[in-house]
């Protein structure tokens, strides 16, 4: 039973941070396109923190309640299995804990995409506003910004999931609209609307 419960908080702990955890694994394997393919699972992931803390919970106060004694003159075996001691229960423990906070620290597994970019002539320099569904967290943030920032003639990038939005000025010159638009794309986000400004 114990070892179901372990079981279940590290499945719980795993799927909650999964729409986070997806965009980091689409660039690693470079195939940016499945970013967003788990992004349905993130208005379930206050319930599936809450499933985690409760299941970690139970599974710690079944380990440290007191056993009773039992009076009975058999042998017993006081060395438990490792699954079954402390120390695992404490490793899955920080586990958990470490997949539930991912989104909070994603953005630095994205590589920096600064670059230097001489700018001739500030009228060349459009800023352009793309409505995206389907960003769930600081990790969708770096991932758009990081296929955006690829593309040459980019000055800003700043993508928002509060905001479901990316806002990016770019030099006319070198790069335009639809290749902005595209880079979103293959992240796998859905542009639903875009605004110059």
């Amino acid at each position: 039973m114990k070892n179901k419960i372990i079981g279940i908080s590290m499945f719980s702990a795993i799927t909650a941070s999964l729409c986070c955890i997806t965009p980091v694994l689409a660039l690693v394997a470079g195939t940016s396109g499945m970013a967003s393919t788990f992004s349905w699972i993130e208005p379930f992931r206050p319930y599936l923190i809450g499933l985690t803390i409760f299941i970690l919970g139970v599974a710690w106060y079944q380990k440290l309640k007191p056993s009773k004694a039992i009076d009975c003159e058999c042998e017993t075996d006081d060395k438990t299995k490792f699954i079954q001691s402390k120390r695992f229960l404490g490793i899955v423990t920080v586990f958990a804990l470490v997949m539930l906070a991912f989104p909070y620290y994603s953005k630095v597994f994205y590589p920096s995409t600064e670059k230097q970019l001489v700018i001739v002539d500030k009228s060349d320099v459009k800023s352009i506003e793309f409505k995206i569904e389907g960003m769930t967290c600081s990790s969708c943030e770096a991932h758009v910004n990081h296929e955006i920032n690829k593309l040459n003639g980019i000055v800003d990038s700043k993508a928002s999931y509060e905001n479901g939005n990316a806002i990016v000025e770019f030099d006319k010159t070198k790069t335009n609209a639809t290749e902005i638009e595209k880079a979103i794309k293959a992240t796998g986000y859905k542009i639903i609307n875009k605004i110059e400004h």
